[in-house]
């Protein structure tokens, strides 16, 4: 029997799988497909790093190398500090003996437990599964459908204000950035004034980057813009990735925090220091610390009299509940915040819930200047119109571990002033003049990904046939290097009559708008971090959400990863769910990835029943958009689990009447009774709304409850169980 593995992850996702999966593995079977789960939730990792679970993370890392892998990975939490302390407290209380997470070790034990817990912090789960590059696009039928039912985004007003503000000329990762490409295997080290900070084994012809942040740089840059805001009446917002660069990015949140109330956090500096209070980990840590402290109204009054007072308005994540966009440093995670911003014509919320234009605060210029030209062309050209506009696919290089900035071992904040060195086996490579705070860190780019990389856009531009853009632009380090090797790997393959070019970050973006506008489809050609803010900017635009696109990752051993969509775990949809028993999580990227994962395997074995299930999977896929089965957004409205009911109404109904006999055969029964139950099925799922549901945890669910809660319905269960 082929085998596909599902992965357990969290939030939203995590629950739809206890009522998805049964009705996916009742119909795989029959083709001799099983689908296995495997937990790598923030969970089932914290239990792993602790000795008390297997390592599933480790095993999938193995399964991507083999030839016949073959994983649905789903969106996982990419834990903060906050989020891993709250999952550690919520396993304590279910009785598992492991300790809490010591923010500040005051000995080689607390070193070493932070140590352990550290692998499940930011985007541990990614950088493991994803060997091999990233191909994401919105499947024909999912396009269609968004033109056909458009979504809403809200005009820019006349004279629009809204704009992007990153750092220019010095002092950013962008103009401190140097590169090299190693002409040899060889231990890199890496030092501050001769005191080694980390090292690795260095590998033949990979490209390796080292840059900073200079923080006095960072620190002038955030007060301009806070009074740039205030002097042209914009909600001020800081957007950061704190979740994958799990060490620059809270650094500079915790600065843009205190930047912001500079007054306040002299004031009590020395009650802060008694607290331990770090402001990387946000209000919402600040607040749990001074809870109960002599002083603590009088601070949460100072904080209060800033917003209030005579600064610029500041964007909010919860305006109903007073929670500002420095709550924590996770809580607005760029690539899906800056959608939003376009989305909303320029506005984010303020503190009385309306909606004001803003300038988005993004310090690093690598990838502002995408996002600064997404709202200048808007500003410019007006809102896009969902009925009419074009396409971007994307292939994104991020194969073994390519750019992946700040989620590594080799980002230090630098405790003193002095000179930076990269060593290799003939000397210094490059070396930096930092001073005492900056953010300096190291990233790599292995060959065979980057010649994988040119090989997959070479195959897609020649199946799409439109303009295929690299985006590297010849003033960057890292950029120039990759240029020389994709200049020469381009040879390699037959490129006649294929469109390909290359142009900087800005460029790209309007050749790439103007198409969009046009209605017209455009690859674009990048790498890792750039292919994270794409793959959720224009689908979110152009389909609502990024969780709807196709994220197919061929991997370099062989085998196949398929990436539920672009987006993240939706803890709001959870805290729905969990208040009136709806879940408004919609499925169909696991839909989409399940059908490819099947395609896969058919092409693999040349198997009749694997071809009929999944083109099967593909009718029902198109009859779910067709009818517009989505889940509804209120309670009282059909949800995820009545989705995945009509899902196997509509699979069982096209492999009824497909051309495999014995499939036909089997599944004609189970297809007539789905459709005469109909109404009962969703009279049962629909009794369930409005009642608060107890699965038993948040981050670690009991499964039981979680299934019961997510499979309501007696007589689906009863048709699904007996097929």
């Amino acid at each position: 029997m082929s085998k596909i593995i599902w992965s357990k992850i969290d939030e939203a996702p995590a629950l739809a799988t206890y009522s998805l999966l049964p009705i996916v593995n009742a119909f795989t079977k029959a083709a001799g497909v099983e689908v296995v789960v495997s937990d790598i939730s923030l969970a089932g990792r914290v239990l792993s790093a602790m000795g008390l679970a297997e390592d599933e993370l480790s095993k999938l890392g193995e399964v991507v190398l083999q030839e016949d892998g073959n994983i649905i990975k789903l969106p996982n939490i990419s834990a903060s500090v906050g989020q891993l302390k709250d999952c550690i407290a919520e396993l304590q209380g279910q009785g598992y003996d492991i300790p809490d997470y010591p923010e500040n070790p005051a000995n080689a034990a607390e070193e070493a437990t932070q140590a352990k817990y550290s692998t499940c912090l930011g985007s541990a789960v990614n950088p493991v599964l994803r060997e091999g590059n990233s191909d994401r696009r919105a499947a024909t039928a999912v396009k269609k459908f968004a033109q056909k039912n458009p979504h809403k985004l809200r005009a820019f007003p006349e004279n629009p204000k809204a704009y992007v503000a990153h750092m220019e000329g010095k002092g950013d990762f962008f103009a401190n950035e140097k590169s090299a490409t190693l002409d040899k295997d060889q231990k890199i080290t890496i030092a501050l004034n001769g005191k080694e900070l980390g090292s690795f084994a260095g590998v033949a012809s990979e490209i390796i980057d080292g840059t900073f942040m200079s923080i006095s740089a960072l620190n002038a840059f955030y007060k301009k813009t806070i009074e740039d805001a205030k002097k042209n009446n914009v909600l001020w917002s800081l957007h950061l990735k704190a979740t994958m660069m799990k060490i620059s990015d809270p650094i500079m949140f915790g600065y843009g925090f205190v930047a912001f109330f500079p007054e306040v956090f002299a004031k009590y500096a020395d009650v802060f220091a008694e607290l331990n209070v770090n402001p990387n980990q946000g209000m919402s840590d600040l607040e749990n610390k001074i809870s109960g402290h002599a002083k603590e109204a009088q601070i949460k009054a100072a904080f209060l009299a800033v917003v209030e007072g005579d600064s610029p308005k500041i964007a909010m994540v919860d305006s109903d509940k007073g929670t500002t966009n420095f709550n924590a440093s996770n809580d607005v995670i760029i690539d899906a915040s800056m959608p939003v911003v376009i989305r909303e014509g320029g506005k984010q919320w303020d503190r009385t819930g309306a909606a004001v234009e803003c300038v988005a605060v993004i310090p690093d210029s690598t990838y502002a200047m995408f996002h600064a030209e997404m709202v200048a062309d808007c500003v410019k050209n007006g809102q896009y119109d969902v009925t009419t506009m074009g396409t971007m696919q994307n292939i994104g290089l991020m194969a073994q571990k390519a750019e992946e900035y700040g989620s590594h071992p080799t980002t230090f904040e630098l405790a003193e002033a002095g000179t930076v060195t990269v060593t290799g086996a003939n000397g210094v490579i490059m070396s930096f003049e930092c001073e005492a705070g900056d953010i300096w860190r190291m990233s790599r780019a292995k060959d065979v990904a980057i010649k994988d990389w040119v090989r997959l856009t070479v195959q897609r531009a020649g199946i799409e046939k439109v303009p295929t853009i690299f985006w590297l632009d010849d003033t960057r380090a890292h950029d120039i290097e990759v240029k020389k090797k994709v200049d020469a790997y381009l040879k390699d393959f037959d490129t006649t009559g294929l469109d390909i070019q290359f142009m900087n970050v800005t460029n790209a973006t309007r050749f790439t708008n103007a198409r969009v506008r046009e209605g017209k489809m455009t690859i674009a050609v990048t790498g890792n971090v750039l292919r994270d803010h794409l793959t959720d900017m224009y689908p979110i635009l152009e389909l609502g959400t990024s969780a709807k696109m196709l994220s197919i990752v061929p991997l370099l051993a062989g085998g196949g990863l398929y990436e539920t969509g672009a987006g993240g775990s939706a803890p709001k949809h959870v805290d729905q769910f969990l208040k009136e028993g709806h879940l408004r999580w919609d499925s169909l990227g696991e839909i989409l990835a399940l059908a490819e994962s099947l395609r896969f395997l058919g092409l693999k074995n040349s198997d009749a029943k694997l071809t009929a299930l999944t083109a099967s999977l593909d009718t029902a896929n198109a009859a779910y958009l067709d009818n517009n089965k989505e889940p509804g957004r209120k309670v009282g409205q059909p949800d995820n689990k009545a989705s995945h009911f009509f899902v196997a109404q509509y699979w069982a109904k096209a492999l009824a009447e497909g051309d495999n006999a014995e499939l036909a055969a089997k599944f004609a029964p189970v297809a007539k009774e789905l459709k005469e139950k109909e109404d009962t099925i969703i009279a049962e799922l629909l009794a369930v709304e409005g009642k608060a549901q107890d699965i038993g945890g948040y981050f670690h669910p009991d499964d039981a409850k979680a299934e019961a809660a997510m499979r309501p319905s007696a007589t689906l269960n009863a048709i699904i169980n007996a097929i």
